[in-house]
């Protein structure tokens, strides 16, 4: 194609101007690159020659090798952002992507640990240091809801210990304030005091590895199944399964939707919303346990 060099073009614009994170970035280029490898296969020279036939049939294409309906909303998704950049540059005059329907997939329900399990999970015993990070890492998941990203990318300034917050820079490089529980501010206390023996001179980074750098997202997931099995946990527990276990479990007991986006730091209520379809089917067992229409005759 005569005009690949676009999307390096659109990369940069979201790495400096949209200032989206490295993660984000390589997962649009991923789904870019597929959709050129289709328009060079397929005899399409530049974008603009790009219609909504083709569309449609490169998303039938993706189906036919195997894609799921999320995995191709999201590059169609992308293919839009991609041509709405585009246009904005006046290089098209179209946006292809427009008229195309996304095909639905199955919508599932975020999975979550309930308020039992999650005790146990975090009832951690042990000492030395990296069971105090370890620990302080669990419990600031559930505490404050962060995301995995946001947690690795904490610094120690970013933990008010007196007023009993956290900063956290999210999605978009939005910044919120959350509160952290006496439990996730007790095991910060202990961690501060062996981190001084771990981090590298200069590190700034809250959390580290036993290398004395910032801990990598990939290590924290590790640990999170360590602890995981260690505790006896019967299913798959992973970083953001804390963060679901958060809003359902503050939903159940507050019935604040707005509170919960905001503490979640959710741009759009309709994201947040899906845990009310938990918080329903937690509702649905109590009603079918204890109404005496819905209890089955012995």
């Amino acid at each position: 194609m005569n005009d690949s060099g676009w999307i390096d073009r659109f990369i940069r614009h979201l790495e400096f101007e949209r200032r989206l994170s490295p993660l984000t970035c390589k997962h649009y280029r991923r789904d870019l690159q597929a959709l050129l490898a289709y328009c060079e296969k397929s005899g399409i020279d530049s974008w603009g020659d790009l219609d909504d036939g083709h569309i449609r049939a490169y998303s039938a294409e993706c189906f036919r090798k195997g894609l799921s309906a999320r995995s191709i909303q999201r590059q169609l998704s992308a293919t839009r952002t991609f041509f709405r950049y585009l246009m904005r540059e006046k290089h098209v005059s179209k946006n292809p992507v427009t008229s195309v329907s996304a095909p639905k997939g199955k919508k599932r329900l975020p999975g979550n640990l309930d308020a039992d399990r999650m005790a146990r999970l975090l009832d951690i015993s042990g000492d030395g240091a990296i069971v105090d990070r370890d620990r302080a890492i669990l419990e600031l998941l559930y505490s404050s809801g962060l995301r995995l990203s946001e947690l690795t990318d904490l610094d120690c300034g970013d933990v008010d210990m007196h007023d009993k917050t956290v900063h956290v820079t999210g999605k978009g490089n939005k910044d919120r304030i959350v509160p952290v529980g006496s439990h996730a501010l007790k095991a910060l206390a202990r961690w501060q005091i062996s981190r001084a023996g771990m981090a590298d001179a200069g590190e700034t980074a809250l959390f580290v590895s036993n290398r004395g750098t910032r801990i990598s997202t990939r290590s924290v997931q590790a640990r999170v199944s360590h602890w995981a099995k260690r505790q006896g946990i019967d299913t798959n527990v992973y970083p953001h399964l804390f963060r679901h276990s958060f809003a359902t479990h503050l939903l159940e007991s507050s019935h604040d939707l707005r509170g919960v986006q905001e503490l979640l730091g959710h741009s759009n209520i309709a994201t947040t919303q899906i845990y009310t379809h938990l918080d329903f089917q937690h509702l649905a067992q109590i009603y079918d346990q204890t109404h005496p229409r819905a209890r089955k005759k012995d």
